[in-house]
Order: C-alpha cells, then structure tokens, then sequence
C-alpha cells in the first residue's frame, strides 16, 4: 500500500487526492505512510454498496460470468480480460456515481 500511495501520489504531485477505502487491514495499517497531498477515508464496515468496486464486479458477473462452467483458470482470466476491455469509461462514471463523494467533495476543501 504505501508502494501504491507513493506512486499515486508522485503521478498527481499538483493535486490532492482524496482516496475512499474500504476496511481492508492495509488500508488502515499503522505503519502506512501517507503522502501530504492525499487524504485517506474509510467507508463505513459492512456496505458494500458504498463500495465502487463492489458496484464494478456486479457488472462484470453480469456482462461476463452468467451460471456456466470453465475448464481452466485460463478460461476465466480470458472471460475476465474480455468483460473487462468491453466496460466504457461512461459505463463506469454511472455505476460509481455517489452523491455523498460529489458532497464530500464540494465540502471539503
């Protein structure tokens, strides 16, 4: 995590970054080193639906991983792979749209 943040925050030194994260033990460890120009958050436990990620993978076993059989791990990183590269940017923008980070966001800074 603190490879990520650095990198992360390296590649946006002009900006401030506000990073919404879930419960994850590295993503609240106390030997995180978080860069000044980001700001961590947490979402509350047990709400998936808080979660833009969680929202992502739904759209994904919908698009791509219907009630069938693979025969290989290979199978599945191909499916994978494809469902993938077919989600828009547009697509994307609507699944993680959140009033409260368009609010926090105006809020806060």
């Amino acid at each position: 995590m603190n490879v990520f943040l650095e990198e992360l925050s390296k590649d946006y030194k002009e900006d401030k970054i506000l990073l919404v994260c879930d419960g994850a033990t590295w993503h609240k460890s106390n030997g995180l080193k978080i860069p000044e120009n980001i700001e961590i958050i947490h979402i509350p436990p047990y709400t998936p639906e808080m979660n833009p990620i969680e929202q992502i993978w739904k759209q994904i076993r919908s698009m791509g991983f219907r009630n069938e059989f693979f025969h290989s791990l290979t199978d599945v990183v191909n499916r994978l792979c494809e469902t993938i590269n077919h989600l828009t940017k547009e697509m994307v923008k609507s699944i993680n749209h959140r009033d409260w980070i368009q609010y926090m966001e105006l809020n806060r800074y």
